[in-house]
């Protein structure tokens, strides 16, 4: 039978890097986005407004998918208003594909904040979860968009009879430009910066995040177990923690991003020194760059997203993930970190998105 997937936020970090996996391993992969990205060679790309069911009816009319991988979502001032958006993209899109009756099953990319909570919780109330966090942790009494995205992909199920899959990703890193959440571009334009003007590369998060064991998400890893439990039996109706495979510590790994560069690395003082901060008056000086090495995006704005470079790494607790229930099911992929964010590297200088210096 065949493989249809329809790939919900394909322009984003996960959402291209899972549409250039299905593509590589076969499938009839459509990439459905407001604003579609037709970089993607093979991919069917739909326009239209998960907020607008007329826009999503006509958009996929004639189009009836296997497996739909959600990998989107809005952000909003308050944590209702992410509940009442959120749950809504997921709600639109399972109801206009209700009638199709062709989908077997559908995946929901969520994350850590499922056991952190909100950013405002972990941020500023300090909500700290036992560690390493397992998918079996009850959810928190707060209020929480992951949780009400879970519950219309049940009650879709309930309904429609498809098979789901929840993926909570740890800080996810891979290449994408214009993306909301995006640590790699972020950590290779300030490190471009760095590089051009002599300043040291300074670590912007906490001691706890500096110190502590951590572990990340390579962008190519999560859609292999995506594709993985999407058409796994003993992995149907699970959620699943996703990480590389290995820990760290940031003072190891920021030094050797900053060497990778030829650039001095500077560790925890006794202060977070946002990174937001430390790039709010570089606009100028990228476009000055950009236009020096004859760079694509001249736009910092749309390379750096340091607010959530800055959330992730000043976290006050040390934060990883338990894998084993993907790996008791049979899913055994691996991804070093520091080739991760190298490989993130290397296609942006490819791309000519940071200079080659």
């Amino acid at each position: 039978m065949e493989n249809i997937a329809l790939v919900v936020g394909a322009t984003g970090i996960i959402g291209s890097n899972l549409a250039e996996e299905l593509i590589n391993q076969g499938w009839t992969t459509y990439g459905l986005s407001r604003n579609p990205n037709n970089n993607i060679p093979g991919l069917l790309t739909i326009k239209a407004d998960l907020l607008d069911e007329q826009s999503l009816m006509d958009a996929l009319d004639g189009i009836s998918p296997t497996h739909v991988y959600f990998t989107t979502w809005m952000r909003h001032d308050t944590e209702e208003d992410n509940i009442r958006v959120n749950s809504a993209l997921v709600r639109n899109l399972l109801n206009i594909l209700s009638p199709k009756k062709s989908v077997r099953h559908v995946a929901l990319v969520t994350g850590l904040k499922h056991y952190l909570g909100p950013f405002e919780a972990y941020v500023k109330e300090g909500i700290l979860p036992e560690t390493p966090v397992r998918e079996e942790h009850p959810r928190l009494s707060l209020p929480n968009f992951y949780y009400a995205q879970e519950d219309e992909v049940y009650a879709a199920s309930e309904r429609d009879g498809f098979t789901w899959s929840i993926h909570r990703p740890h800080t996810v890193v891979g290449h994408a430009v214009g993306n909301l959440m995006n640590i790699g571009t972020t950590l290779a334009v300030y490190a471009s910066i760095c590089k051009e003007t002599g300043r040291k590369m300074i670590w912007p998060g906490s001691e706890a995040q500096w110190n502590g064991i951590s572990d990340v998400t390579d962008a190519g890893l999560l859609a292999k177990q995506l594709i993985w439990a999407s058409v796994t039996e003993s992995a149907q109706n699970q959620a699943f923690n996703i990480t590389n495979g290995d820990v760290f510590r940031w003072k190891w790994l920021w030094k050797r991003l900053a060497d990778w560069f030829g650039i001095e690395a500077e560790g925890y003082n006794g202060i977070i020194r946002p990174l937001e901060k430390e790039l709010e008056n570089d606009q100028q000086l990228w476009e000055e760059i950009a236009v020096r090495y004859n760079l694509n995006e001249k736009n910092l704005d749309r390379l750096s997203s340091a607010w959530h470079t800055d959330l992730d790494l000043g976290r006050p607790l040390e934060v990883m993930c338990d894998m084993s229930a993907s790996r008791k099911r049979g899913f055994s992929a691996f991804k070093s970190t520091e080739d991760s964010f190298i490989e993130v590297f290397e296609r942006l200088k490819a791309e000519k998105i940071i200079p080659s210096l």
